[in-house]
């Protein structure tokens, strides 16, 4: 059974967003600061997403974030007070793949934690064999890879499933909008940057020049895509 991993040293949050988990079917383990969040993630290899706060004792989201993201890719929702871009641009920086500003609602949560496990699952249980080259890069969607000049590159699975999107269907301009609808399998009610925040980690990746990317074009006005 999956297991959802709450990080919040206000248990107050910690049992409200229980309560809603649960209620989906879902085993809830909780810590109360960032080092105890490493030990239980250690030992509980059923945890398959993070809810993950940033103020904390201890140990603050951010470096708890920085920690995961040297061994795993599991999907990390960051939940915080903070609410500006910047804020929302560092959490991505470190590895999130998703950040929920408080107050929030917590039917919003719960759906995007499904929404996480739904893709974690998928990468990692679904048979799939196929593959793209690109450039130096190899994309092997079967073993959730990707190689650049043979070397393993690490991405979280929102920066593989952006990469796997575009590499897939060479030539085709995706929006912003069509991106994010694709990868996080929700509809675009706001205007945000959250794809573009990715798209840019990603290409920190795997350009030679993020500056002067040769693989991922930018299509002024349009979106973004990889020439075939």
């Amino acid at each position: 059974m999956a297991a959802i991993l709450v990080v919040d040293d206000e248990p107050e949050i910690a049992d409200l967003v229980e309560i809603y988990l649960t209620n989906e079917g879902l085993e809830v383990i909780k810590a109360a600061d960032g080092k105890e969040c490493l030990e239980k993630l250690n030992q509980n290899p059923e945890i398959k997403v993070i809810i993950l706060d940033v103020m904390m004792p201890e140990m603050d989201g951010m470096e708890v974030c920085r920690q995961i993201r040297k061994t795993s890719n599991i999907p990390i929702i960051m939940l915080s007070a903070k609410t500006t871009d910047m804020d929302k641009i560092m959490g991505f920086g470190t590895g999130v793949d998703d950040y929920v500003t408080k107050p929030f609602n917590p039917l919003e949560l719960t759906a995007r934690v499904k929404s996480q496990l739904k893709r974690y699952q998928g990468i990692h249980m679904a048979p799939r064999q196929e593959t793209a080259v690109v450039g130096n890069l190899t994309i092997d969607k079967k073993a959730h890879q990707v190689l650049r000049n043979g070397e393993l590159l690490s991405l979280t699975p929102i920066e593989f499933d952006i990469l796997w999107l575009l590499a897939s269907h060479p030539g085709t301009v995706y929006s912003t909008d069509e991106i994010f609808e694709q990868v996080w399998k929700e509809k675009v009610y706001e205007v945000n940057n959250t794809v573009m925040v990715h798209i840019r980690r990603l290409r920190e990746k795997i350009e030679l020049d993020a500056k002067n990317p040769t693989l991922i074009r930018t299509v002024w006005g349009v979106g973004y895509k990889i020439e075939a």
